[in-house]
């Protein structure tokens, strides 16, 4: 057990603590290649003693802070010297990033916009973090004359004002922004729009970096972003943690039990499994995740299922996810919920279970392996890992044409793809793999069977050592919209193929496959 401070300084015992998996457990959670490319990088910066360091807006509660966690304990185990860093939070700042996410991926109000006051806060919070925190002699973003990190990744667009301070400070040492969000690339590209204001703002600072590392979707890269300039990387999540590692049914048992009192505390239905059986989609309550399409393709399953096989027991409905600290509208978009469910669908109130969890792994685990069917029906998305997640415990996924979720379903073997709003193709699907056991057990062997390494930690970490390794020699990386996983392989001198787990790169190979 080792104590991290995350907040500020390096030294600050927050108190928080991780369990540091083993080098030959992780290992043995990806293919003998690729963690042959992965020891061959680690190699390299464990023996200069190259430093890394990442940034990121949260601790715990989204994608970016689970990755970060599983990546720092990964790298501890290597002797690399790779540390994460996170900024004190300011009240109200929040609300302005939240805001800034959901305009650039065009789900916000039609009022909202960044305004002139909004941007000074976020620059403001950025440097005085900067300066009270990771600018002194020694720091992560003081010169490397000074004992600075050798590569900066900024994992945020809420921090990207760290991006032209790393650059003030040495302008030779490398810098790459990730960004990790849908974003309307066709409306930022429009004059005038509140979109295109965003990232007005978010260029000014971005430009300064190297390298833009996006998730590997074209339209996600905004039109004057320099194209040598960009590689794709998906997200990842890690086997090894409390959201996927293997449980006894002891355990499942206990955490059932321990998820059913907190339904009867938010008077929510419970589910007696394994009497009852259930359709899950684990998500922040976000406007962009599709919930109403949920609740409105369980409605119509719930009518086919009626129509033509009345005798056969019906699934509940399971609406769950615990919400980033950085999320102020997931009150607004549960409170949405419930109250469609009460107008529109008060017949199958019994069937439906909609809660907010606390941040425990081992419930939303439980949650995911015992469910039968999962949905992902986001309207607008990155590249969604709970996708990954399912499909790693064998569940046939149904999910949408949004994002990065198309290069991970394999439409008809391991689930099945629907345009955005098509919740009478979901109903279809549901009633297909609900009353087909051979369907079911057939995909489900395909989903289990097929997991890329590229969503593992493993897999990701061959990716951001690799730009490591190359960017603190001094080597020009230009990965002109390749994924960085092939370059690394290439590099590396390793064939990678879909035997070896190669997700598809385009959405192209979608319609193709």
């Amino acid at each position: 057990m080792v104590h991290v401070g995350f907040r500020g300084l390096v030294d600050v015992d927050s108190g928080f603590h991780i369990h540091l998996a083993s080098k030959t457990s992780f290992r043995q959670t990806v293919r003998p290649k690729t963690w042959a490319a992965v020891e061959h990088y680690a190699s390299d910066l464990c023996h200069r003693g190259v430093k890394i360091a990442f940034f990121s807006a949260t601790p715990q509660g989204g994608g970016v802070a689970l990755m970060r966690h599983a990546l720092v304990r990964l790298a501890h185990q290597l002797d690399i010297d790779l540390k994460w860093y996170v900024p004190k939070p300011r009240p109200g700042l929040f609300r302005i990033t939240k805001t800034n996410h959901n305009i650039l991926q065009g789900v916000s109000g039609p009022d909202d916009r960044l305004d002139c006051e909004s941007q000074q806060q976020l620059v403001d919070w950025t440097r005085d973090n900067a300066n009270r925190y990771w600018l002194h002699c020694g720091g992560p973003l003081s010169s490397l004359a000074d004992g600075g990190a050798d590569v900066v990744v900024i994992d945020d667009p809420q921090m990207t004002g760290l991006i032209p301070i790393a650059k003030e400070v040495d302008p030779q040492r490398p810098v790459i922004y990730r960004s990790h969000i849908q974003m309307r690339s066709d409306l930022i590209a429009t004059s005038g729009t509140p979109q295109a204001d965003v990232w007005e703002f978010l260029w000014r600072h971005i430009q300064a970096a190297d390298l833009f590392i996006s998730h590997p979707v074209v339209e996600f890269v905004p039109k004057n972003v320099p194209t040598d300039r960009v590689g794709y990387m998906p997200a990842s999540t890690d086997w090894l943690d409390g959201l996927n590692k293997e449980m006894r049914e002891w355990d499942t048992a206990f955490y059932g039990r321990q998820f059913n009192h907190m339904c009867k505390d938010s008077e929510m239905p419970i589910i007696e499994y394994p009497a009852e059986q259930y359709i899950v989609q684990i998500a922040r309550f976000d406007p962009a995740k599709g919930i109403l399409d949920v609740l409105r393709s369980y409605e119509k399953f719930h009518e086919k299922l009626a129509m033509l096989h009345p005798d056969m027991k019906i699934p509940k409905l399971l609406i769950c996810g615990h919400g980033s600290i950085d999320d102020p509208d997931g009150s607004i978009v549960y409170d949405a919920v419930l109250q469609h469910i009460a107008q529109a669908m008060p017949h199958l109130m019994a069937l439906i279970t909609v809660i907010r969890l606390s941040p425990s792994d081992q419930v939303l685990n439980t949650l995911l392996s015992k469910a039968h069917i999962v949905l992902q029906l986001s309207s607008r998305e990155g590249f969604e890992v709970k996708v990954s997640e399912a499909l790693h415990k064998g569940k046939p996924v149904i999910a949408t044409r949004a994002g990065g979720i198309p290069l991970q379903v394999e439409h008809e073997r391991n689930g099945y793809l629907v345009d955005v709003g098509d919740t009478e193709a979901v109903a279809r699907y549901l009633l297909m793999l609900w009353t087909d056991s051979g369907l079911y057990e057939r995909m489900s062997a395909y989903a289990s069977a097929n997991i890329s390494d590229e969503v593992s930690t493993v897999g990701q970490a061959l990716n951001w050592f690799f730009l490591a390794s190359e960017l603190s020699k001094g080597e020009e990386v230009l990965p002109r919209r390749e994924w960085i996983q092939d370059l690394a392989r290439r590099d590396f001198g390793q064939a990678y193929t879909k035997a070896d787990g190669k997700l598809k790169r385009s959405l192209r190979d979608v319609e193709l496959s």
